[in-house]
This record gives structure tokens, sequence and C-alpha cells, in this order.
């Protein structure tokens, strides 16, 4: 389907994330709704990395914002932009609007500069700075001093941005004051940077957090001065905790690669969580990717902060682990119990894993709880039992163990339907009800108290397994 913008051209967003940690939550749901919105026009997705704080990027946050990316199935359009590699560019546009009056250089000193925020400050006054070299010419006392590339910011009347998520907003130009474009040192600020870019890589929709609203009005000035297209601006609210206060790590502000690797999450979840993050398609719930490239519109997100619930996020992981491929699952549960997986049967624990997904998966609401729903399968013996299968295991109960091991061990078909029939028989010989020698079963075989059903453990041992690890029980009191 063809795109078209102001100009008639294709649609072109971008995700720009600083690399100065991992891909947070928020960053992510920014990136979500920059792709769908490209996809569901026909357009391009771009990826900038915003590099230039040397100090803070760091090669190994690039590399984590990258893999969550790719986790998430957010596949970018080309090559990623690196933008400190564009640092001359940068500082050529910057020349551009010095030859233009567009910008000017000032030549104030930070001691200048904290004296006149000094005197703002005594006098209740909005820190800003005051103009005092926009009109002055550099003479020889300035010969060989430092000195910044400002832009001569608009001051009468105002500016209107027609977000179109926050509606118009509208900013008077006299609160806007001459910011930096060109450090002291020559290096590009990032507000110069993100413009440039933006208009080199062909940006006609800038998707952001509303944070970067008060930034959109001093970038139009660099715009303008240029006489360059402005982007379309759509600033979606932050999100929030699940108590209304600024999302923190309490409430889940996490880095992508902790939902995955910590939480056990997968990203279809993941995904199909953060769209609905401030973003409706009337009630639906599940929403597919191809779905989401289908009905995404920027006039659907809501004006109000989303609130983050982590409870909600895992319900429907729960969901997706139901309609999860079992070999898929399989292949994520033995990558996270690896080290647990008995060296004896180590070729064995994919195809297990994969026969044993319908009975884990059930009511996991994370890979993570599969996992230790699966544990039981691999572990060497005798079994360490924990407390509350030991309590299970009284003399009586390993009574009932010797004589279910004797009735399962006469079973021909090792098959769910004719184990069960065998240890009915032994709870009605013994005149007690089937989950009295289910429980000890279940403790015996598995070392807890909870598990998939006893007869699917059984089964999923199989026979040779099974009856090992009932007689360890037994023998273990005759020991006793």
């Amino acid at each position: 389907m063809g795109a078209s913008t102001a100009s008639g051209g294709e649609v072109v967003t971008r995700f720009a994330p600083s690399p100065t940690g991992f891909l947070h939550i928020g960053g992510a749901r920014t990136a979500l709704f920059n792709y769908l919105y490209a996809k569901h026009m026909g357009g391009k997705f771009l990826l900038r990395i915003e590099d230039t704080d040397r100090a803070r990027s760091t090669d190994p946050a690039i590399e984590a914002i990258l893999d969550g990316m790719t986790w998430l199935g957010l596949d970018w359009d080309g090559d990623v932009v690196y933008q400190f590699a564009r640092a001359e560019r940068h500082a050529e546009v910057a020349q551009a609007l010095l030859d233009r009056g567009a910008a000017y250089r000032c030549y104030a000193t930070a001691e200048e500069l904290e004296a006149m925020r000094a005197e703002q400050r005594a006098a209740k006054q909005p820190m800003r700075y005051d103009g005092r070299w926009r009109d002055r010419t550099p003479g020889p006392d300035q010969e060989g001093k430092p000195f910044v590339v400002r832009l001569r910011a608009e001051q009468e009347g105002e500016t209107t941005i027609q977000d179109r998520v926050q509606g118009p907003v509208t900013v008077k130009n006299a609160e806007l004051d001459d910011m930096v474009l060109l450090r002291s040192d020559g290096t590009p600020t990032y507000m110069l940077a993100v413009v440039v870019d933006d208009h080199d890589m062909g940006v006609t929709h800038v998707i952001r957090g509303d944070d970067h609203l008060n930034n959109a009005f001093r970038q139009m000035g660099i715009i303008r001065a240029m006489g360059w297209e402005e982007p379309v601006y759509a600033h979606i609210p932050l999100i929030h905790g699940a108590d209304g206060a600024k999302l923190s790590k309490r409430h889940g502000a996490l880095g992508v690669d902790a939902y995955r690797d910590e939480l056990g999450m997968l990203p279809e979840a993941v995904n199909n969580y953060l769209l609905r993050l401030g973003w409706g398609h009337g009630d639906d719930e599940f929403i597919t990717r191809d779905q989401a490239i289908g009905w995404f519109d920027l006039d659907g997100v809501g004006r109000a902060p989303a609130r983050f619930d982590m409870k909600k996020l895992e319900s429907l992981n729960g969901h997706y682990l139901r309609d999860a491929d079992d070999a898929r699952l399989a292949d994520l549960v033995a990558a996270k119990i690896g080290s647990a997986i008995s060296p004896e049967r180590p070729d064995s624990a994919p195809e297990l894993l994969r026969r044993a997904m319908p009975f884990l998966k059930v009511r996991a609401k994370s890979i993570n709880e599969i996992a230790e729903g699966a544990s039981f399968l691999f572990r060497t013996r005798p079994l360490d039992v924990d407390e509350g299968a030991a309590k299970l295991l009284d003399d009586g109960a390993r009574q009932l163990l010797a004589r279910a091991r004797d009735a399962l061990a006469a079973v021909g078909d090792w098959s769910a339907g004719a184990l069960e029939a065998a240890i009915r028989e032994v709870a009605e010989e013994a005149q007690i009800g089937l989950g009295k020698v289910a429980q000890p079963l279940r403790a015996a075989l598995t070392g807890r108290t909870t598990s998939p059903g006893i007869f699917d453990v059984l089964v999923l041992l199989g026979r040779e397994e099974s009856l090992a690890r009932l007689s360890d029980q037994i023998d273990l009191a005759a020991e006793h």
C-alpha cells in the first residue's frame, strides 16, 4: 500500500535510542509504535543509535539494543545509522546557519553564564540564556577565544505544533532561548544532531515520548531556519506504574532482555502488551503482528499516561505459552535448565520436554515456571525431596508406595489410563481415596508436592525410571 505525507512521498519513521544502557520497556514501546505505523502506511522504519555522549555510550549497550529489537521482531530497514559518525555533517549545518544569519557565535565564558544564572535565580526569573551575544560582533578581544554557536531563535509571536496525539500545542517564542548548536570544542549538541539526522534520513513522522514535546519547539527553529520540510509530530504519553507514579524498576521498568532472560516472557506477549499500553482497537485483547500492522494508526493512541501492570503481562504471556509450538518451548526450557539436566540422559531432554509440554504449560505464566515444573524429569536419583514432600513420605505412606510400585510393575500397557486403573485398585483395597495414594506417589516421583497430573508424570518418566524412583523411597524407609 502506498503511503503519503504532506509532500506526497513515502512515510518514514525512526527509533533513535541512546546506547547508555539496555533497551528499556518504554523505548521498546516507542520502537513498536514507529515500526507499526511505518508498516501500516507501507513506508520505512529506520534505526539510529544516538551515541554522541561518548562518556556514557558503550558497545555492550548498543548490542543490547540491537538484540532487544531483534528479539521483539522489530526489523528496521537499511543499515543502522550511528549519530557520532555524522558529526562533520552536523557542524556543516551549523556553519550554514551561521552563513544565513540564523545562528551566531557566543563568547560568553562559563563564569559569565553562571553569574547570569545566579541573577535569574535571585530574581526568581526563568533560567534561560539572555542573548548577550545575539547582536554583538566579535572584536580583537575575542580573537582565538573559545565560542559556542547558538541558534538565533524567533523572539516574537508563537509557534504551534499540530501534534497527532496531543492535538495543537502552542508555545510563545519568547519562552525559547537561543540554544547551543555547537559546543566550544566544535562538537554538535543533541538538539542539532537530531534535526539534521531526521532530515537527511528522510524522516516524515517523529513518533516519540511526550517528554520530548518541548524539544520539538526548539528543533522547529532549526528546521525553519534551514527551509526544510517539517515532520509530522506524534508525542505519546509516557508509561506510569500501576500506582500512577513514574515508571521505575519496582514497577517493571526493566530492560527488554530481563523480560526474556529473567522473567521468561515470549516476545509476542511483550509486543502484544506494549501495543495495548496506550493504544487500543475496540475490545481486542490478543492481537497478532499482522493484525497490529493492519489496524495501527496514530488516532488510536490515547493522551493519558498508560499504566504498566505486571500481572496483566503475565496473564497475556500465559495465553501465548498455551498457543506456542511445543518444540519451540522445549528448546527455550532446555536452555533454561541446561545445567540441571542429568548427564546420563542429555540426548533425551529435548524430546522429553516436547512430550511433557502440553502438561507443563497449561497453567504456567512464564518460561521460568515451565522450567521449574519440568525439573523433576531430569533429576538424578535418589531424589532430594523438599520439606513438603518429606512430610508426605511417612512410614504409612511408604507402605502404600510399596503396594503401588508392585501394582504398577504389573501393568503391561504403560499408559495413563492403565496406570490410573492400577492405582485406583490400590486405593480401594486400602479403603482410602485416590488422593491419599497420589500424594505420596507425587512426592516420591518428583520430590515436590506439585507437578502435572500424577499419571502423566508416570508416563513421562517411563516404567524403568518411575519404578526406580519409587524403590529409592521404599528402600530409604527400610534403611531407617
